[in-house]
């Protein structure tokens, strides 16, 4: 079984494949009303967010480079979770009882896998979504339930057109996107 600080690193290392080929950060993304230093701004922020409420976010990184503060904030996180007192740090959570690693790696985990896609879309970079990402993605939202639609988390769900079999298609209308 991997632990939190492997399934993050999957995640991010994959995140951060897309934000270093990223050249234009005011593209639009998938997200309503977001380009792509929108979508990096939401991920490090509501990350952060979520480590302060723990005592653990340190201070948000500075600069305009969304690129150079997505990798401050990953080698945050990833030190974090090197420590398996801070990863199995166990709180109730939105979603019921978890672990700062539980969370970092699924919920957050799937924040990054569904926003490297919509990075990689503000692009014209190759956004394809693995088997295992997908799955992710679909599992993640069984668990959320109508939870996934509050404010501030997944858009709601858009209607996948008859005939359309891609599982890609189908998993990213539950978030709310057009693949």
């Amino acid at each position: 079984m991997e632990t939190a600080l492997q399934v993050w690193r999957s995640r991010a290392d994959l995140f951060s494949s897309v934000a270093a080929r990223t050249s234009d950060w005011n593209a639009a993304t998938p997200c309503t009303e977001w380009t792509a230093r929108d979508v990096v701004d939401h991920v490090v922020s509501t990350q952060r967010e979520f480590l302060d409420q723990h005592g653990l976010a340190g201070r948000m990184p500075d600069g305009g480079d969304p690129g150079e503060i997505w990798r401050s904030h990953e080698r945050l996180v990833s030190g974090l979770l090197a420590d398996p007192a801070i990863a199995g740090r166990a709180f109730d959570g939105y979603f019921g009882p978890d672990t700062v690693g539980g969370t970092l790696a699924g919920f957050y985990g799937v924040d990054l896998i569904v926003h490297r896609w919509d990075l990689a879309v503000s692009q014209g970079l190759d956004a394809e979504l693995t088997g295992p990402d997908l799955e992710a993605v679909d599992a993640a939202m069984d668990v959320f339930g109508r939870q996934a639609y509050a404010p501030g988390l997944f858009g709601p769900p858009v209607l996948v057109p008859d005939g359309v079999v891609d599982r890609c298609s189908r998993v990213l209308a539950r978030t709310g996107r057009r693949a």
